[in-house]
This record gives C-alpha cells, structure tokens and sequence, in this order.
C-alpha cells in the first residue's frame, strides 16, 4: 500500500476545510502538535496521517474525525 492510498481522501479534506475557514496551515499545525514540515508532508502524501493524528488536526479545525473522511466537503 502507497503513502496516498493510506491517506486516501485526508490531505484533500483537511486543505478544502482550511481554506475554506481562511486559517493559516501552520496556525492548524501548531494546534495539532505537529511541526510545519510534518503536517506540510501529511498534506503533499509524504508521511502518512496516523490516527492519533487525525484526532488532533480534526481537534484543531472544530470538526469530527469523520468529517475528514468524508467524501464531499
């Protein structure tokens, strides 16, 4: 299994909700308690997204882990 199949609709999700809120991604970043590279990474499909770290960047966005995996935003 590749990084983007593991990830699957994650990277696009978490983008689509930051822009739409107009939040910085390192201020979502910073939230979730991971470094501006790692979560640049989880973006771009460089590094897997965990997890414990899809509870912490949904944390971080007021929204269920659920909605990141939902398939239309």
């Amino acid at each position: 299994m590749t990084i983007a199949e593991a990830n699957w609709r994650l990277p696009e999700n978490i983008t689509a909700i930051i822009q739409n809120r107009g939040l910085k991604y390192a201020f979502v970043a910073e939230k979730s308690g991971l470094s501006k590279q790692q979560f640049s990474d989880m973006l771009r499909g460089r590094k897997i997204i965990k997890p414990s770290d899809v509870l912490s960047i949904a944390n971080a966005l007021g929204v269920s882990a659920g909605d990141l995996f939902r398939e239309e935003m």
